[in-house]
């Protein structure tokens, strides 16, 4: 049986530390705004180690993805690197 803990929500529309302490990301939900690129989450700041890179399109469709088992583990934080006018909102916990 899994347990569910305590998960909460972010949100930026910039790039930089989006969640400030150690954390799992569960999922995430993103919207291009009409700029392709990657989305990059690392862990520490803006050099850190990559732990999820994606690439969006410049549809204006949302992206949602579940993170399966326990999630990504950040040791230090959540950081996030958004291609111009890009959207983020990531569930941790």
């Amino acid at each position: 049986m899994t347990m569910q803990y305590d998960v909460k929500a972010a949100h930026t529309e910039t790039t930089g530390t989006i969640v400030d302490e150690r954390t799992r990301l569960k999922g995430y939900q993103c919207i291009s705004g009409g700029t392709a690129g990657d989305i990059i989450f690392r862990d520490g700041s803006a050099s850190g180690t990559i732990r999820l890179r994606f690439n969006i399109s410049t549809g204006t469709q949302p992206i949602g993805l579940t993170i399966p088992g326990e999630g990504i583990l950040f040791n230090t934080n959540i950081h996030v690197t958004l291609p111009a006018s890009a959207k983020v909102t990531v569930f941790y916990g």
